[in-house]
């Protein structure tokens, strides 16, 4: 993320956010008043203060509009209008508001509509990492860009690019930082990255896949930490207690069971990056699953697949060769292992034909 300020009094942020197809650069516009502003409705809307805007795992009553008139003299920062929003208080909200992600779409909310976003889930990274950095109502405007060399990703029809938008947050319910988390809080949110990431793929978004095993795995690096503490901490209780009462309220997650879950995300962030062409990540990413766990046999394939997208066939052969031990007789293998040879011979065929042509 990146962030500097102008000499109008207006903060310029951006970032890189994901969408089922690709990676989107963020611009967003905000002025020095209304960082500072903290807008309270009255009644049935609470507001969070300075101390308490969304958290991992907030609730937030958002919405979403297109911006049709782009013109430059109109300003990229607008103010809250005056506009009566007779919707659900902050006490009634209680889960998200269910909506497909869409493989031809920047925005993965309804445009126009007040919606419910849990703050963490990266059902829609984009209004998320905006909605962070705000507070409850405010309004703040976008600009939306692809990002050089990425992926294309279709745009609304008839809009213009880059695309501006409005996001609003009405109100949000109180969440936590990874750091405040239980070790339970955290494992329940990395299983559900991980489900949600094994949905996402099967269902062909691959980027909202490789996001969501990502987002498991940086909350895995505190939890493997946080977790060794409550452990001593667990073990020096049990040592002074004269008897098991067998009442254990908290499952804390073994090292193994963080161990083989951490290789398992890392394989498989691994396979979607080499769907999206990401050779150098995907072999990284393979390496990392195979030293966690080195009986992994889809780690040891993957980085085989990658190594051989870089070119780098003896790395390749090995890790087939691996996959072969693991695998005996496994087709996969064995038909990549032939692949290779057939490059190789190839490649000496073309070397001495240009050899015998200097010498000749």
């Amino acid at each position: 993320m990146h962030s500097n300020g102008d000499h109008d009094g207006v903060d310029v942020t951006s970032w890189v956010s994901v969408c089922p197809g690709g990676l989107w650069k963020v611009q967003r516009k905000q002025t020095h008043e209304e960082s500072q502003e903290i807008v309270s409705y009255s009644g049935d809307d609470a507001a969070c203060s300075s101390s308490d805007c969304p958290r991992l795992g907030s609730l937030c009553r958002v919405r979403v509009r297109l911006k049709a008139n782009m013109d430059g003299a109109e300003s990229l920062v607008s103010e809250m209008g005056n506009e009566k929003l007779s919707d659900q208080s902050v006490a009634e909200m209680t889960e998200a508001t269910p909506f497909p992600r869409c493989q031809d779409a920047v925005l993965q909310v309804p445009l126009g509509d007040w919606i419910t976003l849990r703050l963490g889930e990266g059902q829609c990274d984009i209004t998320e990492a905006c909605v962070e950095r705000m507070r409850a109502g405010q309004k703040t405007e976008i600009l939306i860009s692809r990002v050089e060399n990425g992926q294309d990703v279709s745009a609304p029809a008839k809009a213009k690019l880059p695309l501006c938008a409005t996001v609003e947050l009405k109100s949000c319910t109180p969440g936590k930082e990874s750091w405040e988390m239980s070790p339970d809080e955290k494992w329940q949110w990395v299983k559900s990255h991980k489900e949600r990431g094994g949905v996402r793929f099967r269902s062909g978004d691959v980027w909202g896949a490789a996001d969501s095993y990502s987002r498991a795995l940086k909350l895995l690096i505190t939890l493997r930490v946080h977790g060794r503490e409550e452990e001593e901490k667990e073990q020096e209780a049990e040592e002074q207690r004269d008897t098991d009462t067998g009442d254990k309220t908290h499952q804390h997650p073994s090292a193994n069971e963080v161990k083989s879950i951490k290789a398992e995300l890392h394989s498989n962030l691994s396979l979607c990056q080499l769907k999206v062409n990401q050779p150098e990540r995907a072999k990284a990413s393979a390496t990392k699953a195979t030293l966690l766990e080195p009986g992994g046999a889809k780690a040891w394939y993957r980085m085989g697949q990658a190594c051989q997208m870089l070119n780098e066939l003896e790395e390749a052969r090995k890790a087939f060769r691996k996959l072969l031990e693991l695998q005996p007789e496994s087709p996969a293998a064995l038909k990549a292992l032939k692949d290779i040879a057939s490059i190789e011979k190839e490649d000496n065929a073309q070397l001495g034909l240009r050899l015998s042509k200097m010498f000749s």
